[in-house]
């Protein structure tokens, strides 16, 4: 893995820093410009659930500190295609993440559908866990999964997570709580 100006590259994938134009771009339907912006195609399927790009606009305008753990395209370079996003929900230290281990982050993500069940979510969250550790030297990291997603509670359980939590969101309803310590 290598990490090249706000892009963390994988064997397959680049995962590309969306910045405030490209997030803004994608929410007001403009994804042309959007993909033009980030430099890969972005599908439709982003706006399914914009909450992510809501959230980090956001989180970027309380705390511009915030801007590394922000969404990130999942981007297929040899096609110039995004096939998902991953982001933190904070940086560490996240007041809201304290009851589960200080130094915390919470990683969220999503693979569209036509490239699911490929291993592209366990290549990026692997990657992303890595740059976090090596470069802000976190080893705490929590994931909230659906109880109905098998497919991301199998994916957390690969790297390690042990359950720990069931919380009520207010989006997404119940969610699992799952905590891993790197060392």
């Amino acid at each position: 893995m290598s990490t090249i100006l706000n892009d963390i590259t994988t064997p397959r994938l680049v995962l590309r820093l969306m910045n405030k134009a490209v997030m803004e771009s994608c929410l007001a339907g403009e994804l042309a410009v959007a993909g033009n912006l980030l430099g890969a195609v972005i599908p439709p399927a982003l706006l399914l659930h914009p909450s992510s790009l809501t959230y980090s606009l956001k989180a970027l305008a309380h705390d511009p500190l915030y801007a590394p753990w922000s969404a990130r395209a999942i981007i297929l370079p040899d096609k110039g295609e995004m096939i998902g996003l991953i982001r933190f929900h904070g940086a560490p230290g996240d007041a809201s993440l304290l009851k589960y281990a200080p130094h915390a982050v919470e990683v969220g993500y999503e693979i569209y559908p036509p490239y699911r069940r490929q291993g592209y979510a366990k290549e990026t969250l692997g990657a992303v866990m890595a740059w976090a550790q090596a470069t802000y030297d976190v080893h705490a990291f929590v994931a909230s999964v659906s109880p109905s997603n098998i497919p991301s509670r199998q994916l957390v359980a690969g790297f390690g997570f042990v359950k720990t939590a069931e919380i009520m969101d207010d989006v997404d309803g119940l969610e699992y709580v799952y905590l891993r310590y790197t060392e």
